[in-house]
């Protein structure tokens, strides 16, 4: 899993053809916590098919802030570079599954 930063989220984002989920979070997130481990076991399941990133809010302000992030978790999926998708919460594995699934090709 990717760990973005302000600098590198228009690289491996935006400038992006392929499919990439991005994990707003924060380290004391309780939430943030209990979904990363559903978001690993989903990378390895979409391996190959689409990209997962994080961004942790307390160490980087522009992107949560032009993206309107007001409560973590967020996850964001970006296909071409632009936003398709959100879900905001600790969100079933199913859930998050099928959202993925209408990218994954």
């Amino acid at each position: 899993m990717l760990s973005l930063n302000d600098e590198s989220f228009v690289k491996e984002v935006e400038t992006n053809q392929g499919p990439i989920l991005v994990d707003f979070w924060a380290e004391w997130c309780m939430p943030c916590k209990a979904l990363a481990p559903v978001l690993d076991e989903l990378a390895t399941e979409f391996n190959g098919k689409i990209r997962f990133a994080k961004v942790n809010v307390d160490e980087c302000r522009d992107v949560p802030a032009r993206f309107g992030i007001r409560g973590i978790p967020t996850l964001i999926l970006f296909q071409k570079g632009q936003k398709v998708n959100e879900l905001v919460g600790n969100q079933p594995k199913d859930k998050i599954r099928a959202m993925l699934s209408r990218v994954a090709g």
